[in-house]
Order: structure tokens, then C-alpha cells, then sequence
């Protein structure tokens, strides 16, 4: 990616994503990719605290990047009783979208700072051979793990207690091969880190130089993944390995090459391990003080009960209102964020206020699915790691950049904001998540949500095709809502519902098809027997009167001098679970209502969207002029 506008951020945004499809950690994401791109990002341009913080805004997202998730998503499954495929499909499509916006926050960022792309060192493929070559590089790997883990299944039960011995012999064996092919290259010269780059290296003699040093990384995969030790125990063979390479490569790189002297090039091989554990503790003292300081708040968090008593606060403040609700949320997860891991915060929040959510939210004619709320949770609950004061990913990467933990987290944070954005549209717009959505609507969904982002990260980085102005962003902003929630403006020109007194549900059950749903607002008793209020959706049976309709989705009713009232529910009934119960009475009835396709507000969100293009490129093409 060198040769696009700031190439080295935009790989470290694809490489944590990439690292997010196997590991659910922010800060192990943030010192793996950012020991290599924060250097790198440095070098074309960017500050050291925005070259920490794309890193750390891309290796939070890891955690919401199926198929592994943070520890968290794994908690989820247990809480909302579904199986882990159908959360990794919930949350594919924001986990996406929010990577695409992060490459264009990265190439918005390269804009305003006038950065060019290097020129390649060799001549491109046409478009459809490369991709063609990556497709059959992506075969070819796979086929190679597919061919390893059958082949070395049998060296465990074969050899028994000396298999580690067999296998660290076949490692040997691959790690002199990839030698041989790294002495037929020309030695690769260390640059100055602090220099900045002219120019790109050709990519193919710069892999096969180091080639052995993926070796650790298949032994940390193997150690977790095949043979399922702890992260600890796979660490620490991971690093011996690494320890062997380090000791081992120059002398026998010497050998292959024939050149060098062999007593010079062990010194060496030492001399790089001594400065990899200096280099290595000096990096870790800033997380180590981070982590300690760290630990002082969550102990005031978990021992005084706090988490409760905010949560107390929040549905207080709310005052019953779903937005207020959900911003109080937001802000109770930051807070908590402040103090606890991902994975407690999400405990804490979840427990407290999901179950609030879900209700107020019934009760303002909204339905959330559980598993929206719980996704609205830890995607909050993840921004801990971002968030000053206590933001340790945000520290881990400043230890790498050597710019300020805290102006690194506090840019991060900004960069993060379309993260902030998605759980509100997806509370509100659960097409997002693909539910109940077949595959022809989820790509229409998926393309349209992405542009919408996209321009999201125009507004709030505050450049388009060139710097806004105030309305221009304000427009900006408009035209991403409506292309999320295009239902939102429909609505009021055309309501989905027409609301009948309650007196008419048998009517109304009679005038809608089998199988159409009408929402039922309902008041009664809690379950600590305060009275509520909220709306329950029901799906009409089978039947050739209204009352049987009713009667097939498990609900009796009796009319009490005008007032309609819940004389039985059936139990694991249609009607039990939309949450109605005996003596509730039925105030009102939504019917669905003909309404135009949502889909029409699109017409003039892209004629504003076009009117800003128009005034930009005015804009560009006279600055350019001039």
C-alpha cells in the first residue's frame, strides 16, 4: 500500500483487521501490528500521536471482528441464549463498515496533510491477474495448514512424550529451508528509522529475505489453536523459537552465503537478543504503569458497588426516554471503561441496563432485539481501551510512538467515533445486523450503510473532496442519517401504524392478513408490582373471527365495560412471549398502516449529497487554479 496517500497507515488499518479475524485482544493487536506500522507511519509523515492513535483506533475494532471476538462476545452467547455463529453474523456487517471508514479517515488524514503515494518499484499486473494471484495465494496457504494439521496430528500419539522433540526437528528442518532461500537474496540493509522513506523496496526479494520469521508466529498458532495450551505456555514457546532464530540465523546465513566471519556473526546473534529484552522491557514499562495505576480504580469500582449505583442514576436521569437512555449508557460504559477490562464492563452494563433498555423501549412503541442491546454494550464497553485516562491500548501504542498516552487516546478517540456512531443506527435500524434480512437485501443494506459511513467520516474529519465548511458537514451528517435510517423521515410523512382504541382489537385482528403483525399497548404490574406501560408486538393466527385469531396466538380476553382485559394467557404461547400476562388491560391497538417504501428518502439525500460535491469541486478546481 505504499504508493497510496499515507500507504503505511492504511496498512496498519488492514493488517489489525487482519489480526483481528484471530485474536480479540486491542492491546496484543496494538504491540503486534504497531511495533511494525506506528515506525513506518512516522516516517511518510504522520505525528507520533496520530500514527498511535489509526493504530489504536483499527486494533480496538479487533474485538468486534468476527470470527474471534473479544471474551466478551463468548459471555453474550450464554446471556442472550443464542448460538456464536448467529453473533458473528449480527456483527460482520458493522465490524466491516467500520474498518472501510477507518482507511478513509486514514486517506482524509493524508489529504489534509498533502501527503503523495511512492512510486512502485515494478510495473503492476493488470487488476483481474492480481486477483487471480491473490486468489490462488489464499488456495495455496490454505491447502498448506490443511496438509500441516492432518500430517502432524499423528506425531502426538505416535511418538508420545517425545513428540515436542519431533516436531521442534520438522521446525528446524522448514527453518534451515526458508534459510536457504533467504542466502540466494541479496542481504537486506537496515535504514535509518528516522529518515523518512523515498522509496518503496520490490515486495518479492523483501519476503523471501525474512520467510523464517513467520515460523513464531505458527508456533503461538499451533500451541493456542491445535494443541490448546494457555496464551501464557504458547507465548513461551513461541519466544524460544524466536530466541533460537535471533541465535542461530547469522551463522548459518554465513554458511549458506559463504561469506562472513562465523565467530563475528554469533556475537552478533547475541548482541540482537540482548537489545530485543532491552528494547522490549523499556516498552513495557509504560504499560506496566499504565496497567498498575490501572488497577487502583478497578478495585474502587469492584469493591464499593459502584457499577450498580450509576446504573440506579442512568434509568433515574433517563426519565423514560429511549435516546436518553441510550447516551447515559454510552457514557456509564466509559466511565466504567475507566476502570474495569472490556470483558467486566460488559458484565456490569449488560446486566444492569439491558434489561431497562429492552423495556423502555417497549414502552416508547420501539422493539430492540436482546441481542441489539448487548452488541450496543460491548461495542461501548471496547472503547475502554480507547478512552483517556486509562486507555491502555492508547498507551501501549504510545510506548511504541514515544508521543503523549494521553493526546494518542484522546486523537484515537475522535477516529473512533464512527464506532460510537453504529451501535445508536443499529438500535434503531436492526437491518444492520442482518436480522431476519435474506443474502439479495443484506448486500443492498451492507453497500448503502457503507457510503453512508463513509460520508459520516467525511462530516466529522471535517473534509470531503476538500475542507468543508460548517453547513456543508451539517449536510454531511443529514445525508448519512437518512441513508441508515431512511424510515426515520418516512415515518413522518407517512406512519407506519394507525392507532384504534382498544376496544377494537377483535376488529382489528379481523381486518389483517394471517400472520400480519399489530402492536398491543398494554398497561400493568411489573414484577415488583409497579404499575407500567409498554407495547407488545403479536402476530395474528388462524382463525374465522377476530377472537379466534386472537385465540391461536394464546390470548383470552374479556371486555370489562368498555375496557379490554387479558383474562388468560396460554403458556409458551405467542402471546406469553410478547410479554402479556393476565389482568393487563389492552389501551390501544397499531395496525399496519400502507406506507411508501422507506427507500424514497434516498432521492433527496443524494441531491443534497450532489449539491455538495458540486460546491466542492467549485472549490478544488480554483484552489488548484490558483
Amino acid at each position: 500500500m505504499g504508493h497510496m496517500r499515507g500507504g503505511p497507515a492504511k496498512a496498519a488499518v488492514v493488517s489489525s483487521a487482519m489480526t483481528g479475524l484471530i485474536s480479540g485482544s486491542s492491546i496484543a493487536n496494538v504491540v503486534t501490528t504497531g511495533t511494525f506500522t506506528i515506525p513506518l507511519m512516522k516516517r511518510v509523515g504522520f505525528s507520533s500521536e496520530k500514527a498511535g492513535a489509526v493504530e489504536v483506533a483499527s486494533s480496538v475494532n479487533g474485538q468486534i471482528m468476527p470470527p474471534v471476538m473479544g471474551a466478551a462476545a463468548f459471555l453474550m452467547v450464554e446471556y442472550v441464549g443464542i448460538p456464536y455463529f448467529e453473533v458473528v453474523k449480527y456483527a460482520f456487517v458493522p465490524a466491516v463498515i467500520s474498518y472501510i471508514a477507518l482507511v478513509y479517515i486514514v486517506h482524509l488524514e493524508a489529504m489534509k496533510a498533502g501527503m503523495k503515494g511512492l512510486p512502485r518499484a515494478y510495473t503492476p499486473k493488470p487488476i483481474v491477474q492480481r486477483l487471480i494471484g491473490i486468489a490462488f495465494t489464499i488456495a495455496a496457504i490454505c491447502a498448506l495448514s490443511f496438509a500441516v494439521y492432518f500430517l502432524m496430528g499423528w506425531i502426538t500419539p505416535t511418538f508420545g512424550k517425545s513428540a515436542g522433540i519431533v516436531v521442534f526437528a520438522l521446525l528446524s528442518a522448514v527453518y534451515v529451508a526458508l534459510l536457504w532461500i533467504a542466502a540466494r537474496e541479496e542481504p537486506l540493509h537496515m535504514d535509518d528509522p528516522n529518515e523518512p522513506v523515498k522509496s518503496l523496496p520490490l515486495p518479492g526479494p523483501t519476503v523471501r529475505a525474512g520467510l523464517h520469521y513467520i515460523l513464531p508466529v505458527v508456533v503461538l498458532v499451533w500451541m493456542l489453536m491445535v494443541e490448546q495450551k494457555s496464551p501464557g505456555l504458547s507465548a513461551f514457546w513461541a519466544s524460544a523459537f524466536m530466541i533460537f532464530i535471533l541465535l542461530t540465523q547469522r551463522p548459518l546465513l554465513s554458511i549458506l552465503r559463504r561469506s562472513g566471519d562465523m565467530a563475528t556473526e554469533i556475537r552478533a546473534g547475541f548482541t540482537d537478543l540482548i537489545d530485543g529484552l532491552v528494547t522490549g522491557a523499556r516498552n513495557m514499562i509504560g504499560i506496566g504503569i499504565a496497567t498498575a495505576t490501572a488497577g487502583i480504580i478497578v478495585g474502587a469500582v469492584s469493591q464499593t458497588g459502584v457499577g450498580s449505583s450509576l446504573a440506579d442514576v442512568v434509568e433515574v436521569l433517563s426519565g423514560g426516554h429511549m435516546l436518553a437512555i441510550l447516551v447515559l449508557t454510552a457514557i456509564l460504559s466509559l466511565i466504567l471503561g475507566m476502570g474495569l477490562p472490556t470483558t467486566a464492563n460488559y458484565i456490569v452494563v449488560s446486566a444492569l441496563l439491558a434489561p431497562v433498555i429492552v423495556s423502555l423501549g417497549q414502552a416508547n412503541g420501539l422493539i430492540v432485539p436482546l441481542i441489539a442491546v448487548h452488541l450496543f454494550v460491548f461495542y461501548f464497553g471496547i472503547m475502554a481501551d480507547v478512552t483517556p485516562p486509562v486507555g491502555l491500548a492508547s498507551f501501549a501504542a504510545a510506548a511504541v510512538s514515544g508521543g503523549d498516552p494521553i493526546r494518542t487516546g484522546v486523537v484515537a478517540f475522535f477516529y473512533s467515533l464512527r464506532t460510537a456512531a453504529l451501535p445508536f443506527l443499529f438500535i434503531y435500524n436492526t437491518d444492520l445486523l442482518l436480522i431476519d434480512v435474506d443474502l439479495a437485501h443484506g448486500i443492498f443494506i451492507f453497500v448503502v450503510a457503507t457510503v453512508a459511513m463513509l460520508l459520516f467520516a467525511a462530516a466529522t474529519q471535517g473534509w470531503f473532496l476538500t475542507r468543508n465548511r460548517i453547513y456543508e458537514s451539517v449536510v454531511l451528517l443529514l445525508v448519512a442519517f437518512t441513508l441508515f435510517r431512511p424510515g426515520f423521515w418516512m415515518d413522518m410523512v407517512a406512519p407506519p401504524f394507525t392507532t384504534l382504541a382498544g376496544s377494537e382489537l377483535e376488529q382489528a385482528a379481523m381486518d389483517v392478513a394471517p400472520g400480519s403483525e399489530i402492536r398491543l399497548q398494554v398497561d400493568g404490574l411489573d414484577a415488583v408490582g409497579d404499575p407500567m406501560t409498554f407495547v407488545a408486538p403479536l402476530v395474528v393466527g388462524e382463525g374465522e373471527t377476530g377472537a379466534d385469531r386472537l385465540f391461536a396466538t394464546g390470548l383470552e380476553l374479556i371486555d370489562n365495560g368498555g375496557e379490554i382485559v387479558i383474562d388468560n394467557v396460554a403458556f409458551d404461547s405467542p402471546a406469553q412471549k410478547a410479554g402479556l400476562d393476565w389482568d393487563q388491560k389492552v389501551t390501544s391497538v397499531q395496525v399496519p398502516a400502507p406506507q411508501p417504501s422507506k427507500y424514497w428518502m434516498f432521492i433527496p439525500a443524494l441531491l443534497a449529497l450532489a449539491g455538495v460535491v458540486f460546491l466542492q469541486r467549485g472549490r478544488a478546481a480554483r484552489a488548484s487554479a490558483a
